[in-house]
């Protein structure tokens, strides 16, 4: 038994053949045109998956689409994706016109914690939280092994819980959201303030006195060197970042948080800062179970391995 994921981006679409264990048969990608429109996008796609996928084999049993935005998965839209410029789009009916299999359709996100639950660093557990750190703030949850994602699947947007009342501004509109202060965009904009005011930082060299050359690995790099400024950068990182993970914990209370984007190449000197600060508050309340939190592994395969599982996980 074998099915077909697809990861839909705003620069390319990767598809693969993924097994019943997760394992990646075959793969291939194609440029996404954006300017081309939906159908020719969807036309594309429809022929990649062709050319991977024989539609008379019985053992190919279905496709997996994960994708950016504001999706429907029981209408099978998407309903709002702005980096394609999809507004509206009934996704998997158009797909199903050139293939006949059953097509389950995800916000991407969502897609990458179940291919991580299933198939990932957190395989051997049934409850987990996952939470994305790359230019925005992105996130996944997964109960009793099934993915969660609310009414009309407009739920599990985990970067937009407001941690600071009337904080940072964030791209959504609120203030003081989850990603206004654990994103990448926020974590380059902190180091770049903190450099700004120590003109002596570390932080000038690593980034070859640029402003323009910070990264998300410029804080954590000096942190390790001793650097005060950057340390400080740090560990606002990790405060905001431990806060979030704690009111997850208490709301879902899952077995595992698992961590992904850029930022977690940092592993367990990151892993390590997040666990002694959520040990020091007893994870919220004292003698609740505690959840583990690890770093995602699937990597760039993610988002192919994790829309097959939406394929797996309804055939469970």
């Amino acid at each position: 038994m074998y099915c077909v994921g697809v990861d839909i981006g705003g620069m390319s679409i990767k598809a693969g053949v993924v097994d019943a264990k997760g394992n990646i048969l075959k793969k291939e990608s194609i440029p996404t045109v954006v300017d081309d429109g939906p159908d020719k996008i969807i036309a594309d796609m429809g022929e990649l998956i062709l050319r991977l996928a024989d539609p008379k084999d019985r053992d190919f049993v279905g496709i997996g689409l994960g994708c950016p935005g504001a999706i429907n998965s029981a209408a099978g839209t998407v309903d709002q994706a702005y980096n394609l410029k999809w507004t509206k789009v009934p996704l998997a009916e158009k797909l199903s016109r050139y293939i006949s299999r059953p097509i389950v359709v995800s916000n991407d996100a969502n897609v990458a914690a179940l291919g991580e639950t299933m198939f990932g660093v957190g395989r051997t557990y049934s409850n987990t939280v996952m939470i994305t750190l790359g230019t925005g703030v992105g996130g996944g949850i997964i109960i009793d092994n099934k993915l969660y994602e609310g009414n009309e699947s407009k739920g599990g947007e985990l970067g937009h819980m407001v941690i600071s009342v009337d904080g940072e501004q964030c791209t959504c509109g609120r203030k003081g959201c989850l990603e206004a202060y654990c994103s990448a965009t926020a974590l380059i904009h902190d180091t770049q303030k903190a450099m700004k005011a120590d003109k002596s930082s570390k932080m000038w060299e690593y980034a070859q006195g640029s402003l323009d050359k910070v990264s998300g690995k410029t804080a954590f790099e000096c942190s390790k060197l001793g650097d005060e400024s950057a340390i400080k950068v740090v560990d606002r990182f990790v405060k905001y970042l431990g806060e979030g993970m704690l009111n997850f914990a208490n709301i879902f209370r899952p077995q595992a948080i698992i961590l992904g984007g850029g930022i977690c190449a940092q592993g367990a000197y990151l892993i390590n800062k997040l666990k002694d600060y959520c040990v020091e508050r007893d994870y919220g309340f004292a003698g609740m179970p505690r959840f583990d939190i690890l770093t995602a592994q699937l990597g760039n395969d993610a988002g192919i391995i994790g829309a097959a599982a939406l394929i797996f996980s309804n055939n469970q």
